[in-house]
């Protein structure tokens, strides 16, 4: 029986967040009493060509905002970058607390946190910059939504959109989920991206998830997983995995 110390007491919770990301997420969960099951939807590739980004990293000191979405965004940046700029003009956006900390690990100084961590809410924190003119790096994946630069070029801004890193699905994504789905159904699955939900049904289908209860990290990805016929039990009143677990618990 749950308590007030282990309030997921006996709850089977499905964590779908990229390889070798998902740890951290997991033993908060296991702390309040829940097996967490670490099911992969997402493996973090390189970029398929690292020379824009390169070329745009050749030319930092040239750009008035870099702005980062994730810390694997923050951390292929890193890799390239070599050394800490010491010509660094340029202002810092972060989205979200991962993101932030990844960046100040590079010793440099995050000058906006949207107030919220979607695309959305990273345009409006920019809502008293003047950016008609203003140079913007924006490093990032692949395939991403474009939200946020085409907003940023309606205000004025140049903003060059490199590829940092790929995301694609786990060689073993569609044998994974037969083994936690096929037997016995965990109790809830936690979506964190549009990506995690692309990827799940990708490999296992919507039909895997009747009967488990789906948890999601913010709007954006609840909107993805109602395009794929999937009902949102519940959504992460801050869109962080604490969040996540935040609405888990509360739910009736």
């Amino acid at each position: 029986m749950a308590s007030a110390e282990t309030p997921l007491a006996g709850r089977r919770i499905v964590i779908t967040r990229a390889e070798g990301q998902g740890g951290e997420f997991a033993a908060r969960l296991g702390a309040l009493g829940a097996e967490a099951i670490e099911f992969p939807t997402i493996s973090i590739r390189p970029a398929a060509d690292f020379a824009p980004l390169d070329a745009a990293i050749a030319r930092l000191g040239e750009y008035d905002w870099l702005i980062f979405t994730s810390a694997n965004g923050v951390r292929f940046f890193a890799e390239r970058l070599k050394a800490p700029p010491k010509d660094l003009r340029a202002k810092v956006c972060a989205i979200g607390p991962a993101t932030r900390r990844a960046v100040e690990e590079l010793g440099l100084t995050v000058d906006i946190v949207p107030r919220e961590y979607v695309a959305e809410s990273l345009v409006e924190a920019f809502a008293g910059e003047d950016l008609s003119g203003k140079r913007v790096l924006l490093p990032r994946a692949a395939v991403a939504r474009d939200v946020a630069p085409e907003a940023l070029r309606a205000r004025g801004a140049v903003v060059d959109v490199v590829e940092a890193y790929r995301t694609v699905i786990p060689e073993d994504a569609a044998e994974r989920a037969r083994e936690i789905f096929g037997v016995r159904k965990p109790d809830w699955i936690t979506f964190t991206s549009s990506s995690t939900v692309n990827n799940f049904v990708a490999a296992a289908g919507r039909k895997a998830l009747a009967g488990v209860r789906v948890a999601s990290i913010g709007p954006v990805t609840s909107r993805t997983l109602r395009e794929h016929g999937v009902a949102v039990d519940v959504e992460a009143p801050v869109y962080t995995t604490d969040g996540l677990i935040e609405a888990i618990i509360a739910a009736p």
